[in-house]
């Protein structure tokens, strides 16, 4: 029960503290990050939606074609992936005048993946029909947001595909997605008038 209400107190805590988002050099400072940013993935068909709830920390989720490589073989479907990043270079990006409007910018994310059965198109690992595989480690990402809305993120990592009915294993992450940025990006800086 404990562990119900400090996950919905995590839960509620973006809700709660939207008037201080504002404040510049604030808690809840988003400087350089998009407070919500909906891509559509053009190379893999799908979306990803990220919200941004802290200095340089956002969440994101996709879903789109993906394949997972790993000890046992690979599986290729429909996948819902999520992370966890941490925006490392905003303010060198800053210094430096370059663009980090649409979340431009490298990052450090926990990283989390699921094949559904349900989605998948082909595999090579033994086992049931009916199962899933999960992924859970860490990926290192970099993301660039253009003027016109384009944008591209490159993630490489490894970790742990827990399988649902098949053998679990380790393996690396790589991900490249383009799309496009449905939602207005911010200016070079949100704070001047």
């Amino acid at each position: 029960m404990k562990d119900k209400i400090v996950l919905l107190a995590l839960g509620l805590l973006p809700v709660i503290s939207t008037a201080q988002w504002q404040e510049r050099g604030g808690a809840f400072d988003l400087a350089h990050l998009e407070r919500h940013q909906f891509k559509l993935n053009l190379l893999s068909p799908g979306f990803t939606y990220e919200l941004g709830l802290f200095k340089n920390q956002s969440i994101s989720t996709n879903l789109g074609l993906a394949t997972a490589t790993y000890e046992e073989g690979y599986v290729f479907g429909l996948a819902s992936n999520n992370r966890y990043r941490y925006y490392h270079n905003f303010d060198r990006r800053e210094r430096l005048d370059k663009n980090t409007s649409g979340n431009s910018g490298n990052y450090i994310a926990a990283a989390q993946a699921i094949f559904f059965s349900q989605l998948r198109i082909s595999t090579d690992v033994e086992g049931p029909d009916d199962f899933n595989l999960g992924f859970y480690g860490m990926v290192y990402g970099i993301q660039r947001t253009y003027e016109k809305g384009f944008n591209f993120n490159l993630e490489l990592g490894a970790g742990y595909y827990k399988g649902d009915g098949v053998p679990d294993g380790y393996g690396p992450l790589i991900n490249f997605a383009f799309g496009w940025v449905a939602t207005k990006r911010k200016k070079k800086d949100p704070y001047l008038d």
